[in-house]
């Protein structure tokens, strides 16, 4: 759709399409006509571009009926100065560093930017609940210019589409899915003390906003996590449990920990992962732990404790004998989630295999989850619910063990989805079929807030370094900006997330309506190519036509059913 109104050019856009300025953009998966479940978000963009000879305003206003809110953002350039690694696939959009479409901000008085010889764009979210009536629903969206200078004329132009809502609900997410929260972050960018009361507002701002975008799972910083950390070095104190040292023993205080718990489940986290017991990358050294000796705070544990010492041995023994008591005390016992290390390699088999067969005996009757690659943690049985790295995943899949998750980061950059900025939208949301057609447990992410460089040696401002300053391809460090009121941003990515759990939700429903070869069947395998992880179609077209025939066998049959 390509409408021509005086000299502003508009295109209705998918959502998966990432709009450079230079570069007009295709109509790869636009579509006029959308669908959605009740309780589901959906959106698509307008794409513009100003024919004029300076720089004009605009302003949008949508016309929709009653029971269909429509949130409209501007979508904003960042700095990617590391866009991607120097080893790249083909399918990247940009490898150069450049300013490039990512945050999604509030259109304001002054209305949205017009800029002379540029393509911009608008985000058109349209959102339901589980109220909303089944129907079909004409949206129309007019731009209007503002004319600043006496010979320029005000210029205009409407999108319209419809959608319908279909008589079934958007069921909760079938699988656990985790984006780190980083405590620390949030206090040292808006400058407050750790777990000050304005700390807890602005905690749980972002806990909520994860739930909406799709999360269910939360890390929970029993001990401050002892990740992205340089050796030797310290992160900001996010302790959610009180220790205090004793002659000959420990005592633990949880009233921090309780009102954490209290806080996810106003927001509707339903799982939670306790922080990692040792050090990232092999389990070598304890993580950073303070206590109280005599009332004054000191450094218990940390990069100088060896994993195998008596002392640390001895507090995990008297912590993890008082924590599982508090868990099941709340009820949470079948919830939580526990890490020994993050992304060991096969060279701390060894000690990653001391650390877990420490702790076991506390820990039996728990889920243990650790982000890794080698196949070998598995096959030894160190760990029996792996969290595999998306390019290492099909030894894990040969030999399967009973629950199986995947994660991504700065390191699966070739071929596999991932979310950087400078990767074409579909690659990001590709992901949802792949984790139903994997019948995949569990998805992990290390970045929903990280704003530290590499190592946390120090914060930046995510809105002039998305690449944790020059360490990983921009977009990996985190999914949404701080906001000046202490809630967070969304991107274009934290959409397309939540866009890639709704696809897999709304497989999970179709199955459970018919059989697990029905929707297979919709992902057209035959015409279109096997899917795995490392191959799978490389457009936008293909995700709307694979979710346009789920909704539509949904509709057949729940409309059979009335």
């Amino acid at each position: 759709m390509n409408i021509q109104k005086s000299s502003l050019y508009i295109k209705l856009i998918s959502e998966m399409e990432k709009v450079l300025p230079s570069r007009k953009p295709s109509v790869d998966g636009a579509v006029s006509q959308l669908t959605a479940l009740k309780g589901e978000h959906v959106s698509f963009q307008i794409a513009y571009f100003g024919d004029v000879e300076r720089k004009q305003t605009g302003t949008v206003q949508a016309d929709a009926p009653a029971g269909i809110h429509v949130n409209i953002k501007k979508v904003g350039l960042v700095p990617c100065a590391y866009p991607c690694h120097r080893e790249q696939d083909p399918g990247y959009l940009i490898t150069e560093p450049g300013m490039y479409p990512d945050i999604l901000e509030d259109i304001t008085e002054s209305g949205f930017p017009i800029i002379s010889g540029q393509w911009r764009s608008l985000w058109i979210e349209i959102e339901t609940s589980e109220d909303t009536a089944t129907g079909i629903y004409p949206i129309n969206i007019t731009l209007e210019s503002k004319a600043h200078v006496e010979r320029m004329k005000s210029l205009s132009a409407t999108v319209n589409v419809t959608i319908e809502i279909l008589d079934a609900k958007l069921p909760e997410l079938p699988i656990l899915h985790t984006e780190w929260l980083h405590c620390d972050c949030l206090a040292t960018y808006y400058g407050t003390e750790v777990f000050s009361e304005t700390h807890w507002e602005t905690l749980e701002n972002f806990v909520h906003h994860a739930v909406k975008r799709g999360c269910n799972m939360l890390l929970t910083p029993v001990f401050t996590p002892p990740l992205d950390t340089a050796v030797n070095g310290e992160r900001l104190t996010v302790q959610l449990v009180d220790v205090i040292v004793k002659e000959q023993n420990y005592e633990f205080g949880y009233d921090k920990f309780e009102r954490w718990i209290r806080m996810c489940r106003r927001c509707g986290i339903k799982y939670f992962e306790i922080s990692h017991l040792f050090s990232q990358w092999g389990a070598k050294a304890a993580p950073k732990i303070i206590g109280k000796i005599n009332g004054e705070s000191h450094r218990l544990f940390g990069w100088e404790t060896n994993a195998a010492s008596k002392e640390y041995s001895s507090f995990l023994c008297a912590f993890l004998s008082s924590f599982t008591k508090e868990l099941e005390k709340l009820g949470i016992e079948k919830q939580c989630y526990f890490h020994i290390s993050d992304e060991p390699t096969e060279k701390h088999l060894e000690s990653y295999t001391y650390a877990k067969n420490l702790v076991k005996k506390y820990l039996s009757e728990y889920h243990i989850i650790d982000a890794l690659s080698e196949y070998s943690f598995y096959e030894q049985g160190v760990v029996e619910e792996p969290v595999c790295a998306s390019d290492h995943i099909e030894p894990f899949l040969k030999n399967r063990p009973a629950r199986l998750w995947i994660y991504y980061c700065t390191g699966q950059h070739l071929e596999v989805s991932n979310r950087f900025i400078a990767l074409p939208g579909f690659r990001t949301r590709i992901l949802g079929i792949q984790l139903y057609k994997y019948a995949i447990n569990g998805f992990l992410h290390w970045g929903y807030n990280f704003y530290n460089s590499e190592f946390s040696l120090y914060p930046i401002d995510p809105y002039r370094c998305t690449d944790a300053d020059g360490a990983f391809p921009s977009g990996d460090p985190f999914l949404v900006y701080p906001g000046k009121d202490k809630k967070p941003v969304d991107s274009i990515r934290s959409m397309l997330m939540e866009r890639a759990m709704s696809d897999l939700q709304a497989m999970y429903y179709l199955e459970k309506l018919t059989d697990r070869e029905t929707v297979i069947k919709c992902l057209n395998e035959e015409e279109e190519g096997e899917i795995t992880f490392r191959t799978y179609p490389q457009n936008a077209s293909y995700l709307v036509d694979v979710r346009s025939r789920i909704n539509a066998a949904i509709k057949t049959i729940v409309s059979g059913q009335t």
